[in-house]
């Protein structure tokens, strides 16, 4: 079995210490020095807490890995409150483990999910996020008719009947809207969404689950 390659940071050496001594004795991992970092295909965060400021140590080192390192990073914290939740995800954080639970198995566990591309979350974790991004959804999204991939009702709307087999015209006498109407609106939806045309637009719709 090929061994992954991880790296593992933290606020304090002491941490770093305790998370390395645990993992340098599992054969499915292979442990950096931290000079190594460029190497490694998972990188461990090792921190008390996370939060929404800008300043906070630990986002600013999930921002600077997103940015400068290809490897999956993968949150150890203490604690994450609800803000924190989504400024991991936004930084890109693909797995995150509570301090309290992060026995070696479970961290080698972890590890394995995110080389292979695999989130990883407690349940409640989960839920706490989802229910986050629900009121951005409401916050931000609703009002501008907008959905989280970015279409709106009357967008999603043509691309079902074209779905259906409609031509452009039929489309517009089914909607009672102009065919340049029905066509820019296709035409904004292939733009925004970077889709080559109408037929890419609705697979994309049925991914998605909107059709």
């Amino acid at each position: 079995m090929e061994r992954v390659a991880v790296s593992v940071l933290a606020e304090d050496q002491i941490s770093r210490s305790g998370v390395v001594s645990q993992l340098r004795q599992r054969p499915e991992l292979w442990v950096l020095q931290e000079s190594e970092q460029e190497r490694a295909t998972v990188v461990f965060v090792v921190t008390d807490s996370v939060t929404d400021s800008v300043d906070d140590r630990t986002v600013v080192l999930l921002r600077r890995l997103r940015h400068t390192s290809a490897a999956r990073v993968v949150l150890i914290a203490s604690r994450v409150d609800d803000a924190g939740l989504v400024t991991a995800a936004e930084c890109g954080v693909l797995g995150v483990l509570r301090r309290s639970e992060a026995s070696p198995d479970r961290i080698v566990q972890v590890a394995l999910l995110a080389a292979r591309g695999e989130s990883s979350m407690p349940s409640d974790l989960l839920a706490r996020l989802l229910a986050q991004v629900g009121k951005m959804h409401q916050q931000l999204l609703d009002p501008r008719g907008l959905s989280y991939t970015g279409m709106s009702p009357r967008e999603i709307g043509v691309l079902k009947l074209v779905a259906d087999g409609l031509d452009t015209r039929e489309v517009a006498e089914n909607l009672s809207y102009s065919e340049r109407t029905v066509k820019n609106i296709l035409h904004d939806v292939t733009s925004r969404l970077q889709l080559r045309n109408r037929t890419h637009a609705v697979a994309y719709a049925l991914r998605q689950g909107l059709i």
